[in-house]
């Protein structure tokens, strides 16, 4: 099987070892991965701050970089939402189709939950609003993180509520984006886990840079760096 990985812009500027974690999770499970070049920002931030006629050009753009590939892997909840929900609107129908977030196309279309990782550590995850509202994954996320070797996954206290990020929410409501932030950095300590885990991160990003402020603890990790430890290859 061939598939296209759709990076996104946080992952390329910022996580790009969550890039790298991606193909090498998915190569382990004998996905052949390929990067088109010519992908850029998916246009979210355009599209929720009401430039939509400025969107267009760069989902015309996303669906020309991706032709050809029966299947699209982003590891972000987000930017996958954003396709997936707000692109036929703008009207691009087929990308949105052959769009699956990370765990989504595990366990959907690979059908696994047991990826073979190796990750001794007590976790906690958090669900962001994109893949918890938009793509409803449910369990998924959890399926695959429960099958992980040596992993410990305790119950984050208000799991569903959003961390505060939301993209520019965090820039136009900065004071009630840190509040959101903080409640859900306390729910995370709460737990006693080592990592708080989530498939998005922007959410992480937020999460992970109060966490830091503070001097915790924890540490915010993607959910594809965790899948793609092994005792063979642990997490770098």
């Amino acid at each position: 099987m061939r598939v296209a990985l759709f990076v996104t812009c946080v992952n390329d500027a910022l996580y790009p070892a969550t890039g790298i974690a991606t193909v090498r999770l998915l190569e382990r499970l004998g996905v052949v991965v390929d990067f088109p070049a010519a992908q850029t920002c998916c246009g979210q931030p355009q599209f929720n701050t009401g430039y939509r006629r400025e969107t267009v050009p760069l989902v015309r753009r996303t669906a020309r970089a991706f032709e050809g590939y029966e299947y699209v892997v982003i590891p972000s909840g987000s930017c996958a939402a954003m396709v997936r929900e707000h692109y036929p609107k703008l009207g691009e129908t087929a990308l949105p189709a052959r769009t699956y977030e990370l765990t989504e196309f595990l366990v959907d279309v690979l059908g696994v939950t047991d990826v073979g990782a190796y990750f001794p550590h007590t976790v906690t995850y958090h669900p962001s609003c994109h893949g918890l509202r938009s793509l409803g994954l449910g369990e998924r996320p959890r399926r695959l993180l429960e099958a992980v070797k040596g992993l410990e996954l305790r119950e984050l206290p208000g799991a569903e509520e959003c961390c505060g990020f939301g993209g520019t929410f965090a820039v136009k409501n900065s004071d009630v984006s840190a509040a959101m932030g903080q409640d859900k950095v306390r729910g995370a300590a709460s737990t006693g886990a080592d990592v708080l885990c989530g498939a998005d991160n922007s959410c992480l990003m937020h999460i992970g840079g109060i966490l830091r402020r503070q001097d915790a603890p924890q540490r915010a990790l993607h959910i594809a760096d965790i899948l793609a430890s092994t005792e063979e290859e642990p997490l770098p």
